[in-house]
């Protein structure tokens, strides 16, 4: 029996505070699809974070995948796809973005669409309606992106050099109700302040300038501030960090996941501090992807 064709998908985190919904990075969490054909669509979740969804062809990676079929005028055979997942559900840690991505990237594999990665990001940004976290997992690293509407312009940047921690509350927040937590307008003042600190927060990370990005990073006017109230532990978790010697302390994406910029070498110790003092999390040591998808193909390597 040949094995199976195999499609990796790692996992984003958006916004990186003031970021709101342009900036993405991709880390080493991944969304794993072992795929092989088959008479009919089937799905089968090899990991606790997946059961519960779909087996068959109301599954979203089925959905995504039928569509940009048809989008590009493929003829897509049916398919299992056996799925593993690291990425956490409804955290802020691009889920569904990875779930999208894989979807278009089964389409152009076994429909021979030839999409390019403008392409694919084009189509992912018509699901997400923003290109962050669909162009970090697509590229990888670290990516600034705008929408307007119907397309989608990146830039793909080289990564940061600083290591990442996660602390993911057992609790879910679902997007739905962080957008709900947002104003519907701000001030002149207020838009001005916000896209200023973004520039500013680009820059610093072009220049490496890390201990500016991180103050940047906590200068968010868009939506921390606003946000902060649904996830119990980000003030305290924000203040430990910087006590211990982090850079930034973040929110990833819409929450509740809690973001933390260390400077190299020094993730182990603070992540220890966070664990210790927030039990009831996960607290993980992360590095940035810097591949974005990949996939073994009939025996080809990966990428």
């Amino acid at each position: 029996m040949s094995a199976p064709d195999v499609i990796k998908v790692p996992a984003s985190t958006a916004n990186l505070g003031p970021g709101f919904d342009s900036i993405g990075l991709a880390f080493n969490l991944y969304l794993t699809l072992e795929v092989e054909r088959a008479e009919k669509w089937s799905f089968e979740h090899t990991s606790e974070i997946l059961q519960g969804l779909p087996t068959d062809e109301s599954h979203l990676v089925y959905q995504v995948a039928k569509k940009t079929a048809d989008l590009h005028g493929g003829d897509l055979p049916p398919l299992k796809v056996r799925m593993h997942s690291d990425i956490p559900l409804a955290r802020g840690l691009g889920s569904s973005a990875a779930a999208i991505a894989a979807g278009i990237e089964l389409a152009d594999i076994y429909a021979n669409l030839g999409l390019t990665n403008k392409e694919k990001l084009q189509i992912g940004n018509s699901y997400e309606g923003h290109p962050d976290n669909i162009g970090a997992s697509i590229y990888g690293g670290m990516v600034v992106g705008v929408s307007f509407g119907e397309t989608a312009e990146i830039v793909h940047l080289p990564a940061p050099d600083m290591d990442l921690i996660v602390t993911v509350p057992r609790y879910e927040l679902k997007t739905e109700e962080a957008r709900s937590a947002l104003p519907d307008s701000y001030t002149r003042q207020q838009a001005v302040e916000a896209s200023a600190v973004s520039n500013v927060l680009i820059a610093a990370l072009a220049t490496e300038n890390y201990s500016l990005a991180g103050e940047m990073m906590e200068r968010d006017v868009f939506h921390e501030q606003y946000r902060a109230h649904l996830i119990k532990e980000f003030e305290d978790a924000r203040v430990l960090a910087k006590e211990t010697g982090a850079f930034a302390t973040v929110i990833s994406g819409a929450g509740p996941t809690i973001l933390t910029f260390t400077p190299k070498g020094k993730a182990q110790v603070i992540a220890e501090c966070l664990q210790e003092r927030f039990d009831d999390c996960d607290v993980l040591q992360l590095e940035i992807d810097s591949n974005g998808v990949q996939k073994k193909i009939k025996n080809k390597s990966f990428g």
